[in-house]
């Protein structure tokens, strides 16, 4: 089942949050922009914009929204936390150049089909997966 944004804003209303201005503004940065990013990046573009949100409503919305499953959180370089909304889309797969950090975000049917039939080999019910490829991208990949 597909969420909207109203979904979000219900959500957010039954834990407890109130709907300010700053958090309507972390919404759209976040649901608007797509593409994967830092708690920090996400900070910096909303006081980019000339948003006066602070650092702790930032986490505590994200934190939120991830317990919700509207945003999941990836790990692609060891340590770093990223973000990406999850919101309206079709599941997806990564590839991560290892040199520049560049993240293409790719959907393969063959690739599903075998994980549904390597997991049924196994009497495994598959509920949900992440699919990560780290390598060079074609540009980094030229200084090889």
């Amino acid at each position: 089942m597909a969420h909207t944004l109203d979904d979000v804003n219900r959500y957010l209303r039954e834990k407890g949050f109130r709907s300010t201005g700053a958090r309507r503004t972390i919404l759209e940065a976040i649901f608007g922009g797509g593409g994967h990013f830092t708690a920090e990046e996400l900070l910096d573009t909303l006081r980019g914009r000339g948003g006066k949100v602070s650092r702790a409503s930032v986490y505590r919305t994200l934190g939120m929204l991830v317990d919700g499953g509207f945003v999941e959180t990836r790990e692609f370089r060891r340590g770093q936390t990223m973000y990406e909304a999850v919101l309206g889309r079709e599941h997806h797969d990564h590839l991560i150049c290892t040199v520049c950090g560049k993240i293409i975000e790719f959907e393969n049917e063959a690739i599903e089909r075998l994980q549904d039939a390597v997991a049924r080999e196994h009497g495994f019910t598959l509920e949900h997966h992440s699919l990560r490829l780290y390598g060079r991208c074609d540009v980094c990949g030229r200084g090889s």
